[in-house]
């Protein structure tokens, strides 16, 4: 038995053969912004701002 392929995980319509895992370039393009805008960022600890140089680089 063949695997199923998985639902687009945006809209949940099958997925395009030229988009996978997406169903469409816009589903492709809107997952990208959400990775743009920090959509998907994963919450830690605060950043020690005292510790970083004025470039952004720890020393």
């Amino acid at each position: 038995m063949p695997n199923k392929p998985k639902p687009c995980p945006l809209c949940g319509q099958p997925p395009s053969a030229v988009h996978t895992p997406f169903c469409s370039r816009g589903c492709k393009d809107r997952d990208l912004l959400r990775w743009l805008d920090g959509g998907y960022r994963i919450a830690g600890p605060p950043a020690d701002i005292e510790g970083l140089d004025s470039d952004g680089s720890e020393g």
